[in-house]
């Protein structure tokens, strides 16, 4: 809480509801943090004990008013979730993506949900939510061409130019690690509890380095790995390194050849152990890095999405 924050009024409730996960802000009339609440209530929980049920419990532990209006970004406007939030097709300023949150209908409070982004290209057709709440919080200059790399279970690139999102990737990194080390023959080299993956381990830099080099061709390398605890006795956590650098490489090799390398940072917008090894494969690559907190971004998204859809005054 806020120095202070004590003798103000919330005016906003601001959600941040993930697939497993919930974090809601109590905000006051001027876009100041309140007070916090996270649970494992996620989406899959959501679907059985119901959406209102689990909001409103958050908010009366939180002590929030009965009308107190709410905005919602992420997986509860899913189509699985508790409103199917419309896709917005890009090309389209922040500002009006924001403003397009769709309405809750049946309830006592105003409670509105930040619509996903829609790519319709027919050679690229691609889908993001919740990001697009994290992009109107990260702090992007208003007028210029900008670069953004969300990592994650599905990493988003995201080109935006003079404050509107012009196009945007997917690459499923993170997702594509759990399988390989779950469900592939490298569940042999990486065991079934490998040690998180450290930036400064020799075998991440190596093997980001190789796939940076061979322009992102990482399915020729993947038994290599199992082929070095064979033959050089690869370790299972440096495999698990190994294979991390060399996903995460080729994802930094693949953007960089769709969205090209400007003079301009990468714009990283990510958390602890995952936004060090970004920061580390992106500086292998030779980019700079504009680094942003995934957790302040999505925080500010969503405050100025309250600001969009008149829940609290613009600055």
């Amino acid at each position: 809480m806020s120095p202070g924050s004590s003798r103000k009024a919330p005016a906003v409730a601001a959600v941040d509801w993930g697939t497993t996960r919930l974090r809601v802000w109590l905000v006051d009339e001027a876009g100041n943090v309140l007070a916090e609440r996270r649970g494992d209530d996620g989406l899959i929980t959501a679907q059985a004990a119901g959406f209102s049920t689990i909001l409103e419990g958050h908010l009366a532990a939180m002590g929030a008013p009965e009308t107190m209006p709410v905005i919602i970004c992420g997986m509860a406007g899913s189509r699985q979730g508790w409103l199917e939030a419309p896709y917005v097709t890009v090309p389209a300023p922040l500002g009006a993506i924001l403003a397009g949150a769709a309405r809750v209908p049946g309830q006592r409070r105003d409670i509105r949900i930040v619509p996903g982004l829609a790519q319709r290209q027919a050679d690229a057709p691609d889908v993001m939510r919740g990001e697009e709440t994290q992009l109107a919080g990260a702090g992007l200059p208003a007028k210029g061409r900008h670069l953004v790399c969300m990592p994650g279970t599905h990493s988003k690139w995201v080109l935006v130019e003079d404050g509107a999102v012009a196009g945007f990737g997917t690459w499923p990194t993170g997702e594509l690690f759990s399988v390989l080390a779950a469900h592939s023959i490298l569940r042999h080299s990486l065991g079934e509890q490998p040690k998180p993956v450290a930036p400064g381990n020799p075998f991440f830099q190596r093997w980001c380095e190789t796939a940076l080099a061979e322009g992102g061709d990482v399915t020729s390398r993947l038994f290599s790995i199992r082929a070095a605890g064979l033959l050089q006795d690869l370790k299972a956590d440096d495999a698990a390194a190994c294979l991390s650098g060399l996903l995460i490489g080729g994802e930094i090799a693949s953007a960089s050849r769709r969205y090209g390398k400007g003079a301009a940072s990468i714009v990283l917008v990510a958390s602890g152990a995952l936004g060090a090894l970004y920061t580390e494969a992106l500086g292998l690559a030779g980019l700079a890095v504009r680094a942003v907190d995934a957790d302040e971004a999505v925080r500010a998204g969503l405050i100025e999405a309250a600001r969009e859809n008149g829940m609290i005054a613009q600055t």
